[in-house]
């Protein structure tokens, strides 16, 4: 079955120009990868952010998420995405330098937990925006509990140069820029089920993520490996299941991405609409307002960041400014494809190969015809997307396409088959073979399910007789030996040391500058903007 669409064969046409088809090469990239510092026994590690790494509130490319050990790499923008990549090792091996005993875990799913006081809580210093930042992560805890902040991820930084919308829409202007990102948000959300099959890497995850939580276990269907190694046979991703994540107020939400003003509007109530389960939990601990704060607000969402989807439309926005007045005002800059697990067999996490597939990928969702969605279509599609990540690689598996079972395999080859012609054109623009040779590899994949990262990973544990805990170990482990033996040149490190010792000190000023209580602070921000 022919599944292009008409619309999508004439915007094929636009690029068949070497002029336009060179706009392509102002595709940008950045990545940030996630990743926890373990000790040797396969734990988190309790120890301080590195203070030789910099400062995490202001270092540009080196910071924490959730916990003080999960440490998140951000590259900056490269419209090469080698030069990504070369980056990314750069801050790799540059961390290594000071790493001692630690480890940085290879997969999604987390190392051994020992229960909440295992799991440290990232800090940033004691001004305004860094106690915030810290009482967010407080609220995500009493929200949502601590295992679920521990898993990690690979985030996937994109955005198209302006001639490429104004070529698709006949205008160059924010609205036309923004229009075309939420078409290519809706039709991600429309085949991620895709990424998933193809890069999904966390069927199995230890025993101890789930505490004493045994109903969740039989609820999801886990099956034993060993004494510690839970897993599902099929799955691709628990990393995006909704195991063990109960969270009624954001699967309630629906966040529309049919256009900027609806998204935005969305976003914005939310984070300005009670929630009494919230707030039973309280604002501050104990009576009166003199206690430790416990939570930003008591309302559905915190802040913006708190929504989870597999992609956001985003914009840098200035010092103080909230990401959703930003948009508002000056339109998407660039999506963030959200969904992608840690690949453990990758140093980095992610391959050139498969980066280079994600800009097909996504070209393909700019390209395609996006009809808006509505609530139907919302629930197949989400319902494609959890049967994937629990089931992806089940023979026989099928998905629904408008109201009716197709198989997941015979999609994905349709869809791949459709993305060819752009493999094609981002070929001849970048003068390669790059492109075309890794949409034949995750062809390989769906024809040979073996061949996904997730198969892989039980095929390994079982061939030698490993379990989850153990695998990671020694794939971090390796991982690390390689950064350790291919070091910074003496220039690269001393470029990394000056940045390392400048966040420290604009840490110092932000602190110092500060001209309110942390009270007035929160409050000037959640009535603003």
């Amino acid at each position: 079955m022919n599944i292009l669409a008409t619309e999508y064969q004439d915007r094929l046409g636009l690029f068949q120009s070497s002029a336009n088809r060179d706009i392509l090469l102002g595709i940008c990239h950045g990545i940030e990868r996630e990743s926890l510092r373990v000790t040797p026994d396969a734990r988190i590690s309790l120890a301080r952010h590195p203070e030789k790494l910099g400062h995490p509130l202001t270092h540009p490319y080196i910071t924490t998420d959730y916990s003080e050990a999960l440490l998140e790499f951000v590259t900056p923008v490269h419209s090469l995405i080698g030069d990504t990549l070369c980056f990314l090792e750069q801050l790799h091996q540059f961390t290594f330098q000071y790493m001692g005993s630690e480890l940085l875990w290879a997969g999604s799913m987390p190392p051994r937990l020992s229960g909440d006081d295992s799991i440290p809580i990232a800090q940033y210093g004691s001004s305004n925006i860094g106690l915030m930042k810290t009482v967010y992560r407080e609220g995500l805890w009493h929200r949502y509990g601590k295992p679920m902040q521990t898993i990690a991820g690979i985030h996937y930084n994109f955005s198209l140069p302006e001639e490429f919308w104004g070529l698709l829409y006949s205008a160059n202007s924010d609205d036309a820029r923004s229009t075309g990102y939420f078409a290519l948000c809706r039709n991600f959300l429309r085949y991620s089920w895709l990424l998933m099959y193809l890069f999904g890497a966390s069927p199995a995850v230890s025993r101890s993520f789930f505490g004493t939580r045994e109903e969740i276990i039989r609820q999801c269907g886990l099956q034993p490996m060993g004494e510690d190694t839970l897993y599902l046979p099929y799955a691709t991703s628990l990393r995006m299941s909704d195991m063990g994540y109960s969270n009624d107020a954001q699967s309630s939400l629906k966040i529309c991405l049919n256009s900027l003003d609806e998204y935005v509007d969305c976003l914005a109530g939310a984070i300005h609409k009670p929630y009494p389960p919230y707030e039973a939990i309280g604002l501050r601990e104990g009576p009166g307002d003199s206690g430790k704060y416990l939570q930003l607000n008591t309302n559905l969402l915190q802040i913006e960041n708190e929504y989870y989807s597999s992609i956001r439309p985003k914009r840098i926005a200035r010092s103080g400014e909230k990401p959703v007045t930003a948009l508002r005002q000056q339109g998407v800059e660039y999506v963030e494809v959200r969904c992608l697990d840690i690949n453990p067999f990758e140093p980095l996490g992610i391959s050139e190969p498969d980066a280079h597939f994600l800009d097909i990928f996504l070209v393909y969702c700019a390209l395609q015809e996006s009809m808006t969605m509505q609530g139907d279509e919302q629930d197949e599609v989400s319902g494609n997307f959890k049967s994937t990540v629990m089931e992806g690689r089940r023979p026989g598996l099928s998905l629904m396409r408008h109201g009716r079972p197709v198989l997941l395999q015979t999609w994905g080859l349709e869809l791949l088959d459709d993305m060819t012609a752009i493999a094609r054109i981002l070929d001849q623009a970048n003068n390669s073979t790059l492109f075309t040779s890794t949409l034949e590899a995750q062809r390989a994949k769906l024809v040979d399910a073996a061949l996904t990262p997730s198969a892989r990973l039980l095929d390994t544990m079982r061939t030698d007789d490993v379990g989850f805990l153990e695998l990671m170990m020694s794939l971090s482990a390796g991982h690390a030996k390689g950064f350790y033996a291919h070091g910074l040149s003496d220039e690269r490190l001393d470029y990394f040391k000056e940045i390392a010792g400048r966040s420290i000190a604009d840490q110092v000023v932000i602190q110092s500058s500060d001209k309110m209580s942390f009270d007035e602070f929160l409050q000037a921000y959640m009535i603003a903007n």
